[in-house]
């Protein structure tokens, strides 16, 4: 088995600092094979603000898979948006835009999201969906293969589709070509763990998608700051997600979803329904 803790939308520049210690210290113990981070590390993709995430990154345990989000681009400085869109990104961060972590049990693959011609959309393109294609070849069929990327590829029904990841049916073509198993991402501030069953029709495939909420800004969009720590096996895996207790001044566990794998198709698994034989 592998854990990862998925991050996502720390936004420093406009987080809570309250929240950083207990974060760090839940992470520490939590002690995760691989720390993902999906993106908006920044508020507005300025230098101090790079500075703030870099220095909380180097607190947390490694190996580390980052990807930068939509507001890791600068939006009011002209040059630097369409010129060097991610210069500070890879200052700061990692000028690895593709970065990859693969053992005998898990490959996690980042693909960049985040475009200079569009304020909050993302984009994937052909050319990306290649280098996926070539860094999982050779994999066995035994590793789980994991995506990450800011903007998300699947939502539930009541999110709209634009809030999707533009080229989104033709990337989950390929993800279903290349085996993909998890789609892991941010961007909504919404937490969501779910099948891709119900949105693409691809014959005998179906992905996990685990989107994670912000874990540190003070942006909630109604939903409290959260993480998740996602627990993976051959042919299951559990999502736990953690959110913050205004209260006691802790992350918490709040509620943990199972999903297990037929071929390539991942559907929800409920234990109750399964000690039944149902």
């Amino acid at each position: 088995m592998r854990t990862l803790v998925h991050l996502s939308d720390l936004h420093f520049g406009r987080v809570d600092h309250t929240l950083l210690d207990p974060l760090r210290t839940l992470i520490e113990r939590i002690d995760p094979d691989v720390l993902v981070v999906s993106g908006d590390l920044t508020q507005r993709a300025k230098a101090e603000q790079f500075e703030e995430a870099r220095a909380f990154l180097d607190t947390l345990p490694g190996p580390q898979i980052i990807v930068p989000g939509n507001h890791d681009i600068s939006l009011y400085n002209v040059f630097r948006r369409f010129v060097k869109p991610l210069a500070r990104y890879k200052r700061y961060i990692t000028d690895d835009l593709d970065p990859v972590y693969i053992d005998d049990e898990i490959a996690v693959v980042g693909v960049n999201t985040a475009r200079s011609l569009t304020i909050k959309d993302g984009r994937v393109s052909s050319e990306q969906l290649a280098v996926v294609r070539q860094q999982l070849a050779g994999v066995p069929a035994s590793v789980t293969r994991i995506v990450v990327g800011h903007h998300p590829f699947d939502l539930p029904d009541h999110f709209e589709e634009r809030d999707l990841v533009d080229r989104a049916p033709r990337a989950m073509k390929a993800f279903a070509e290349s085996g993909v198993d998890i789609l892991m991402g941010g961007h909504m501030h919404a937490s969501h763990a779910g099948s891709t069953a119900g949105r693409y029709q691809i014959s005998e495939y179906a992905a996990l998608v685990i989107q994670a909420g912000t874990a540190t800004s003070t942006r909630g969009r109604g939903e409290v700051n959260s993480f998740n720590v996602v627990r993976v096996e051959s042919e299951k895996v559990e999502i736990d997600r953690y959110g913050w207790d205004v209260v006691h001044s802790h992350f918490e566990l709040v509620d943990t979803d199972k999903f297990m794998r037929a071929g390539n198709v991942w559907t929800a698994h409920n234990d109750g329904l399964m000690a039944a034989g149902l």
